[in-house]
């Protein structure tokens, strides 16, 4: 199994601790993992230039950051972004990865690779937000198409992973365990979620019957979607 992490702060704080915590969960002798840190992976902010909607993503005048961590995000079975609440969000480094990818959204040119990935998302607060934080990773990848997207937040009532006490880290080992199981059962039977896949009809919908965008419109019509195949199941 092959996973991607991407975690949201170079900080090794609670976040990256039980995003660990989940990875040994998941470790096995063909196990291999990727791990990006932001902003160091990624540390040019998206200009707006619209290169890749418009042209393609090998335009993207920071494709040196962009193109490996989108090569090892498509290679992967399992995904897990990790992002400590910030101001009830992600952080400013995770939003600007995910800026990056909007020419992968479901509305113009999504990969079919990614209808049937697992994802986990991972969050910590001091108090409230999580939420929130989630949501924002998990509208990308719902856009992405990513199949079947899971979540893992907790409010560690502390600043740094030493101080959240004893029974909140028992707490949290006995959770990683159990939505472990849930999550390797979902990778030997992925299938895209329903959310995802009424996403998908309505963006067929919108290419079937508008010319928006002719590089968007042509993609659909070449992966055969505006046909009868689909980024799941059984191809024709």
């Amino acid at each position: 199994m092959k996973i991607t992490v991407i975690h949201g702060t170079e900080h090794k704080g609670s976040t990256y601790h039980i995003a660990q915590a989940f990875l040994k969960e998941f470790e096995t002798e063909s196990t291999s993992v990727t791990e990006f840190f932001l902003p160091k992976d990624m540390p040019a902010f998206c200009c707006g230039c619209f290169s890749c909607i418009l042209k393609g993503a090998e335009y993207c005048p920071h494709r040196q950051n962009t193109s490996p961590i989108a090569d090892a995000i498509q290679s992967a079975d399992l995904l897990i972004f990790t992002s400590p609440v910030y101001a009830y969000h992600v952080t400013g480094q995770m939003k600007v990865l995910l800026d990056h990818y909007c020419y992968q959204w479901m509305v113009h040119r999504p990969d079919p690779c990614m209808f049937s990935k697992v994802a986990l998302i991972i969050s910590t607060a001091a108090g409230a937000g999580i939420k929130s934080t989630h949501k924002d990773i998990k509208d990308s990848l719902i856009f992405w198409g990513v199949g079947n997207i899971f979540t893992y937040g907790k409010a560690v009532a502390a600043a740094s992973w030493q101080g959240v006490n004893a029974k909140k880290k028992e707490q949290i080992a006995k959770e990683t365990k159990t939505l472990s199981v849930r999550i390797l059962h979902r990778l030997k039977n992925t299938k895209p979620s329903l959310k995802v896949k009424m996403l998908f009809f309505a963006m067929r919908f919108m290419h079937k019957t508008s010319n928006i965008s002719a590089i968007d419109k042509d993609y659909w019509q070449r992966m055969g979607w505006l046909n009868e195949k689909r980024p799941w199941g059984k191809k024709t």
